[in-house]
């Protein structure tokens, strides 16, 4: 059996940079890529170094421009028709294969549905530590390590978290989490492509079928939302219908997921969506801290 050597520390001053994963769907970049890079350029920043977006696809090469004009320095850039769907093995040997050869300090992703299967795969493949739906990034200033924050203990704190002595430092960040980076016209940055590795998919992918439009709450800037407090299910009615009243959306704790007395689109907090409202109700929520995370 071979030794995975998984307490070996790793050379981390050979790795400099700061990588974004520039999740696309159908050819258009996911709007947590633009987060994570208005996030990565502060990072950037504060290390003084570069900042990468990896962008990933069977044609997307159209996309480079927007990435640059949000904050990257440079954009690797892979099209392969292995790559047109979101499928784990081909992305995890190319983004292993990169970091290998390319050595940045900090890996970010989205933690979409695809961002939190994506992620530990890599962070398995290359043996180095992933800090899930962080809730805030930054740079330690004595250290220079990437400040990884998020709910801990059932919820009852706040932790933040170092990667020491492995790299690169690898985090996920839920959608809506950070603003999204403000593009610049005037930036200008490179984009350098990369081959693929050779591929060795483990699943073929017969059809697909795209799921409808969610009802989510992301962008609503009136949300009414309920917990467990509510008492009953018949109660949520009454929720509902003060949203509509103020012309809003409602939202729910996930204990009234968990019950079944609403679907999981309208889940507010760490496991559910990230939220910004200009006004927000809260009728029967304790504020747990994976609720106020969203």
């Amino acid at each position: 059996m071979a030794d995975l050597n998984i307490n070996a520390e790793t050379n981390t001053a050979a790795y400099r940079g700061i990588w974004v994963f520039a999740e696309q769907q159908e050819n258009r970049i996911h709007p947590a890529a633009f987060e994570l890079l208005g996030k990565g350029r502060e990072l950037a920043d504060a290390r003084r170094c570069p900042l990468t977006a990896l962008l990933f696809g069977a044609a997307v090469a159209g996309q480079t421009d927007g990435l640059i004009t949000a904050g990257a320095d440079e954009v690797l850039l892979c099209e392969h028709e292995s790559l047109a769907d979101n499928l784990d093995d081909p992305y995890t040997d190319l983004i292993t294969a990169l970091v290998s050869q390319r050595k940045p300090e900090i890996l970010l992703l989205g933690a979409t549905d695809f961002g939190r299967s994506l992620a530990p795969r890599v962070s398995a493949r290359l043996k180095t530590g992933l800090t899930a739906d962080c809730t805030e990034l930054g740079i330690d200033a004595a250290s220079g390590l990437l400040q990884q924050t998020r709910p801990a203990f059932g919820g009852n704190l706040m932790a933040t978290i170092l990667t020491a002595r492995h790299r690169p430092q690898m985090a996920t960040v839920r959608p809506g989490v950070f603003t999204a980076a403000r593009q610049d016209p005037q930036r200008r940055g490179c984009v350098i492509p990369v081959s693929p590795p050779q591929f060795q998919d483990r699943i073929t992918l017969l059809s697909q079928e795209l799921a409808g439009p969610k009802a989510g709450i992301a962008d609503a800037e009136i949300i009414v939302s309920a917990g467990r407090g509510i008492g009953a299910q018949k109660n949520l009615v009454l929720v509902k219908k003060l949203a509509d009243l103020l012309g809003g959306s409602y939202g729910v704790s996930r204990p009234l997921v968990d019950m079944g007395w609403s679907d999981g689109n309208h889940q507010i907090g760490q496991t559910g969506q990230a939220v910004s409202p200009r006004l927000l109700i809260a009728c029967g929520i304790s504020g747990a801290i994976q609720h106020l995370a969203g």
